[in-house]
């Protein structure tokens, strides 16, 4: 006898075809996003496609990581059992803040984007991406790995979705069409910011944060709606930024701008311990570890490349580095101490300031000082 248990897109069309012939014991069934088979004899079989929407198409961390994963590894591990529909959001033509919202409502079964996209939702989630703490990987490791009760809190509670892991972008620096020496340059420019901390950051800095997608930037700098940007290294060199800026200041105002990796809570619900154990362990091992131990040193060969001196395995650009002195970093970090992170836990409300405090603060060294 076959049970076959349809779970996912449509969930009116629920289950219960009933047969004893050995042909139908190994058919397959699809259905909209989310189709599992289970064969219930002397053993149990499992099989699942799940649609996944990873993060932007043309980027480092979505072509060296997330693809090959959802497409190779994640099938091998499962011996073909679990496999992948894959996208990203911006080939769906959504935007980056509306992933998570998607999710939650079950438009997809995985969603991988920048946490920081979701923060109009919850000023909490903020707290995941501080910047100037972490100055290279393995201190923004440790952030991570500090926040991820908060992070699991904040997912299941505000986007219905289980939280499978935390990639980092390389550290996000600062993009300038306009000429800088120093970070008191900045004063008085209109600079995209890479998130809401980094935004008030920069305007306790004496600049203008700006709001500008992504996709947008380019075009912003060239017409000189802004006169800075922040992101990723590696992230603007991929999509052109040096065509279109001058100077580039390696500080990392932007922190690592962190993309989480979550499933919607009822399609994990809806997974034995087994199979979600499975999915956990394998996206820690192959999506998450390769990621983090490149960070650190993507970021020098993005700078090589970015600025035509160092090492570089692509094509050099010609921007001119602009590097930070102790002075800039300690005056950026003062004010990321006595008035950003306040700020924050004052926005956040309830607790969070002191759960901040126990788990990341914790685990850095860096304590807000509450009301």
């Amino acid at each position: 006898m076959n049970y076959q248990i349809l779970i996912g897109g449509q969930p009116d069309l629920m289950m219960n075809n009933f047969t004893d012939t050995a042909q139908e014991n190994t058919m397959k069934i699809k259905l909209g996003l989310l189709a599992f088979s289970m064969s219930l004899a002397s053993t149990t079989a499992f099989a699942a496609e799940l649609s996944v929407v990873g993060s932007w198409s043309g980027l480092p961390l979505h072509k060296l990581y997330e693809k090959p994963f959802w497409d190779e590894k994640m099938p091998a591990a499962s011996d073909g059992k679990i496999t992948a529909n894959l996208t990203t959001h911006d080939q769906m033509g959504i935007k980056g803040g509306d992933v998570f919202r998607m999710l939650g409502e079950g438009v997809f079964d995985v969603g991988m984007t920048v946490a920081d996209y979701a923060v109009s939702d919850t000023p909490a989630l903020e707290g995941l991406d501080v910047p100037l703490i972490a100055t290279d990987a393995a201190s923004a490791k440790v952030m991570v790995e500090a926040a991820r009760p908060l992070i699991d809190d904040i997912y299941k509670d505000v986007f219905n979705a289980k939280v499978l892991g935390v990639a980092p972008y390389p550290p996000q620096v600062v993009f300038c069409n306009a000429e800088v020496a120093s970070l008191a340059d900045l004063k008085g420019k209109k600079i995209r910011a890479s998130g809401r901390l980094t935004g008030k950051l920069l305007e306790a800095l004496g600049a203008e944060a700006v709001s500008v997608g992504f996709g947008e930037v380019p075009g912003a700098l060239q017409k000189g709606v802004v006169d800075c940007a922040v992101t990723g290294a590696g992230s603007g060199y991929s999509a052109g930024w040096w065509e279109v800026s001058t100077h580039l200041m390696p500080i990392p105002l932007g922190g690592w701008d962190p993309v989480v990796t979550a499933m919607n809570l009822d399609t994990w619900n809806g997974l034995s311990a087994d199979e979600q154990s499975l999915i956990e362990s394998t996206i820690k091992s192959d999506l998450e570890a390769p990621a983090w131990e490149t960070a650190q040193n993507a970021l020098a060969t993005d700078v090589a490349c970015l600025t035509g001196t160092g090492d570089c395995p692509g094509e050099k650009r010609g921007m001119k580095l602009v590097e930070a002195t102790d002075a800039d970093m300690a005056t950026a970090r003062e004010i990321l101490l006595t008035s950003v992170l306040p700020d924050w836990a004052e926005r956040a409300g309830g607790d969070w300031g002191q759960r901040w405090n126990d788990t990341v603060g914790k685990a850095t060294g860096v304590q807000i000082p509450l009301k």
